[in-house]
């Protein structure tokens, strides 16, 4: 059955994924160098300035753009990436909503400016939530959506005189609405007795800290004029064969050759192509595998694209490099599989977030993170509840760590975040975050949301277009959102591929009383599949824990709770896991930052790390078990050795 799928989707898949390409407009390849690129990162101190005033619009008033931030007011040093929120002593700027500045002067290469075969392209990782973008006082880009990178092609501005630099500002607004993703409200206090005028707080309906600002990298880099805009790949096995199918889409020029190698991690060449689409045969393919699933595992071929191109000035070369990693991906009505064999994801749920940097990217704590994921024996994380950095994506290709990629369709609780305007900009997140991430072999899903009041009556039509859609964009991956509403009142699970449940048993209702756990969890996920045959993954559960907090008996906000409340979940984990159960994904890796309330003693505590990364008890009651639950997983014949750092009592 599963060679017949195969066979099928090695004629039908190129089919239907070039469907999918055609509602993409655009590539986002990340900006690698070749020997045709060069990039230039921009991160560091820039000039920052946060807008007081109490209309927060006097920076576009004055023009603040137009000239150097410094000579129209005093201006801040602010570190990029990272969130302005913590970095200041100011408790002003910690809770600030409305528009904040940037601005960074780039020094520029001689060739970039004054060679105009060359393209010169500003990026920005990711800037939240609204943002606009002026080089010397010129717009030049505008994003809505704080996860997602955009680019400007800036040639002309730096190639006329030319330049050697170029002044770069950002204005960024975290101001969210009923209609913006993740949504929010402005609530004015309008009772002069107890606030000032015109006094105004931002509401959110999810449970972490609002951070802002330039999170990721901000760069430039360069590409040819006829360049290679955009590479699709979709991978398929026929028995040991892997199948490589490519399309390629070029921009300046309509008259071009292009060449395709596909390289092994020893460089040799396997597998060779021209023009713009194809498929690649591979004899005896490397399948890229699951950390713990197989002994070589996140296998990754390099896919070296070669435009040549004529032009006005003469032949044109564009060189390009792909990380390409070969797996297939399949659900049943029990089962996820990847390259045909059952996975069990066993892993976290996570957050950028961090002391001081907030959500900003910072390689030493994402190295750190990936470590102690390998330490756990976790397999799988959740990208909740929005795109993490690009560079995340490709830590996970490379240790094998799968990802379900998740939209930051968070807190969708309100009728007016179902209308036609709110599932317009969705439909629009679903499309960039398919183009930055499709290429990513650890990416097994795509889930559009987490715990939206699905049972409210229009989030039927919300999320079936919405699944439909991003099902359009890439046929090749299921689909779900995460609910925790009630299986009979819930409207949009009909339209997933697998049931995505978060539940807190003995937390936020039965306070104190684990004995109930195992009934109710039970109950919960025989419900689900009696009504709806597909597998179930429990995508939350967890419990606050304050390290040094010991009770026994166990007392909420005690280590011992948080592992009590652990072990009763897996006890029902385990029975039902042999059955439909496909995974679980403790809530949460690491505490967190969120909104200050009497619920919230500085951040949510539901980590089995706390912020700063040491573990709590639950750690090690979780590394014993997932190292546990690898070790059953021996798929083919010899066991796995352990990639673990440290002394593991389990032999891989």
């Amino acid at each position: 059955m599963l060679r017949g799928l195969a066979g099928a989707w090695a004629v039908l898949g190129p089919l239907l994924w070039g469907c999918g390409l055609a509602l993409l407009q655009g590539g986002m390849l990340y900006p690698r160098e070749s020997r045709s690129r060069e990039r230039k990162e921009l991160d560091g101190l820039w000039r920052f300035r946060a807008d007081f005033s109490q209309n927060r619009r006097q920076g576009f008033e004055q023009q603040w753009y137009r000239t150097p931030l410094r000579e129209s007011g005093p201006s801040l040093d602010m570190p990029v990436p990272s969130s302005f929120n913590d970095v200041g002593q100011d408790g002003r700027l910690r809770s600030f909503v409305g528009w904040v500045w940037y601005e960074r002067e780039a020094t520029l290469p001689q060739r970039w400016t004054e060679d105009l075969g060359t393209r010169v392209v500003l990026r920005i990782g990711s800037a939240h939530y609204y943002a606009i973008v002026w080089v010397n006082g010129v717009h030049v880009a505008e994003h809505e959506g704080g996860h997602l990178p955009f680019e400007a092609d800036i040639s002309k501005l730096v190639q006329s005189g030319p330049l050697s630099s170029c002044r770069i500002t950002i204005a960024i607004n975290n101001t969210l609405s009923p209609h913006t993703l993740p949504p929010g409200t402005i609530l004015y206090k309008t009772d002069t007795s107890k606030y000032p005028k015109g006094y105004f707080v931002q509401n959110t309906n999810f449970d972490f800290f609002n951070y802002a600002g330039l999170h990721r990298t901000v760069l430039l880099y360069t590409t040819p004029t006829t360049y290679i805009d955009d590479i699709t790949v979709t991978t398929d096995v026929d028995q040991d064969t892997g199948l490589v199918n490519y399309q390629i889409v070029v921009q300046g020029s309509e008259h071009f050759q292009l060449e395709v190698c596909l390289l092994d991690e020893e460089g040799r060449v396997v597998a060779k192509g021209t023009g713009g689409r194809g498929q690649l045969r591979v004899p005896s393919a490397h399948l890229w595998w699951p950390y713990l699933m197989h002994e070589h595992p996140a296998y990754l071929y390099s896919l070296e694209v070669k435009l040549t191109a004529q032009t006005a000035a003469g032949f044109v070369s564009d060189f390009y490099t792909l990380p390409v990693g070969i797996r297939t991906v399949a659900v049943t009505e029990s089962q996820f599989r990847i390259n045909g064999k059952p996975f069990y994801f066993h892993g976290v749920n996570k957050h950028e977030d961090a002391d001081i940097r907030g959500k900003g990217f910072d390689w030493p704590l994402l190295v750190k993170d990936f470590n102690l994921l390998h330490w756990l024996g976790a397999n799988a994380f959740r990208t909740s509840h929005y795109p993490y950095a690009e560079e995340v994506m490709q830590l996970c290709d490379r240790y094998g760590i799968v990802a379900i990629d998740e939209s930051p369709g968070v807190g969708i609780m309100v009728a007016q975040s179902f209308s036609n305007v709110s599932l317009q900009h969705h439909l629009e997140v679903m499309e960039e975050m398919v183009r930055r991430d499709k290429n990513h072999p650890a990416v097994v899903m795509w889930s559009v949301a987490n715990e939206p009041a699905s049972f409210l009556k229009p989030a039927g039509y919300y999320f079936k277009t919405l699944i439909a859609h991003t099902k359009a964009l890439d046929p090749s991956r299921p689909v779900t959102f995460v609910t925790n509403s009630n299986y009979e009142a819930d409207l949009a699970v009909p339209y997933v591929d697998v049931i995505c449940v978060n539940s807190y048993y003995s937390w936020y209702h039965d306070y104190g009383h684990m004995e109930v756990i195992q009934l109710q969890l039970a109950t919960q996920f025989e419900s689900w599949y009696k009504t709806y045959q597909k597998p179930i993954i429990q995508s939350e559960y967890g419990a606050e824990t304050i390290t040094g907090f010991h009770e026994d008996p166990p007392l909420m906000f005690s280590e011992e709770y948080q592992k009590g409340l652990l072990e009763q979940y897996h006890v029902v984990l385990d029975q039902k896991r042999k059955e439909y159960v496909v995974g679980e994904l403790i809530w949460n890796f690491a505490d967190f930052m969120t909104d200050q309330s009497p619920q919230r003693a500085i951040g949510n505590r539901k980590g089995i790390f706390t912020r700063q990364r040491q573990p709590k008890s639950a750690a090690f009651l979780l590394r014993e078990r997932y190292w546990k639950l690898a070790n059953e997983t021996k798929y083919h014949g010899s066991a796995v050795k352990s990639q673990c750092v440290g002394n593991s009592p389990f032999t891989f």
